[in-house]
């Protein structure tokens, strides 16, 4: 079985990378949540500090691979620019980042003071 989804002689090189990297992302998210809902679930503390050790583990190489997308990928890091580390609630930096249209609504939005997340 194949995790392409176009033939793999038609991609390149670095295509098939990205797709190793964007599997191997989905295979971490799916642990932390494997990891998290045993940690929740767990009675036993010791069981739970090593089941919490673990997803936390899990985190740490999902964010690298994020890290590795965002370098090869122009689109990640200017998206990951826009949203990550704000404050303001999520819907409000994209209404701010797409000029205050929210995605397929039609409607202007507050600009949230902080100008536009567009680059020019």
């Amino acid at each position: 079985m194949s995790d392409y989804h176009e033939p793999v002689e038609e991609l390149g090189a670095e295509d098939r990378d990205i797709a190793r990297a964007l599997h191997s992302l989905k295979e971490e998210i799916e642990a932390v949540d494997w990891y998290h809902q045993r940690a929740a679930a767990t009675k036993d503390e010791s069981i739970r500090e090593i089941l919490i050790h673990n997803r936390d583990e899990e985190i740490e190489h999902a964010a690298m691979m994020l890290e590795w997308l965002r370098r090869k990928m122009p689109v990640f890091d200017e998206v990951l620019r826009t949203y990550l580390f704000t404050e303001a609630p999520i819907t409000q930096v994209e209404e701010a980042a797409t000029g205050g249209e929210a995605a397929g609504s039609g409607q202007k939005g507050s600009n949230l003071g902080i100008g536009s997340l567009k680059k020019s």
